[in-house]
């Protein structure tokens, strides 16, 4: 597959909208060498193919957040047409919809893509893990020093802060 000349770039071309990685609609033709009028027409004559958990159109809302954040979407801004995106599940079912050789090799791709994202994920929260795991045991280490330090020094005694701030009449 290496005649697909956004291979590289297919990770970025992964998104995530409502907690779902997804990919635009427009990225999927370009994928397949095709118009995106052409595949969306293709998916809306297949609807029972596609759930929501598949692909779905984004709100005005989430348009807007999208095209300000990737400013390469740019042209997309005016466009009256809403944005529909697929979930991996959903990019594997437009193989069966779009059925040229292209499609499915670049389905096969971005497939791979989708895999490797969630592994970096999965990587990321383990590495999240450990952090935190590390943060609780230097955390401990901490307090134990501390109470090492007060007890070398029993004479010390700390007096009470005065308190800073307004002082409501029933607190007087």
């Amino acid at each position: 597959m290496s005649n697909l000349p956004i291979k590289s770039k297919i990770n970025s071309l992964i998104f995530q909208i409502r907690g779902l990685n997804v990919m635009l609609d427009s990225d999927l033709a370009e994928l397949y060498e095709t118009d995106t009028k052409k595949l969306k027409q293709q998916v809306r004559r297949n609807m029972d193919r596609f759930p929501e958990d598949f692909m779905f159109e984004l709100s005005e809302t989430e348009k807007n957040e999208l095209l300000f954040k990737e400013s390469r979407l740019s042209n997309l801004k005016f466009s009256y047409a809403s944005i529909m995106v697929f979930t991996e599940q959903g990019v594997a079912m437009l193989s069966s919809v779009l059925n040229s050789k292209r499609a499915i090799n670049a389905n096969i791709e971005i497939i791979r893509a989708f895999v490797s994202y969630r592994a970096k994920l999965l990587e990321n929260d383990d590495l999240r893990k450990e952090i935190k795991l590390l943060d609780k045991k230097i955390n401990n280490s901490f307090r134990f020093l501390l109470k090492k330090i007060d007890a070398l020094t029993p004479g010390i005694t700390r007096k009470p802060h005065k308190q800073v701030g307004f002082k409501r009449k029933d607190q007087s």
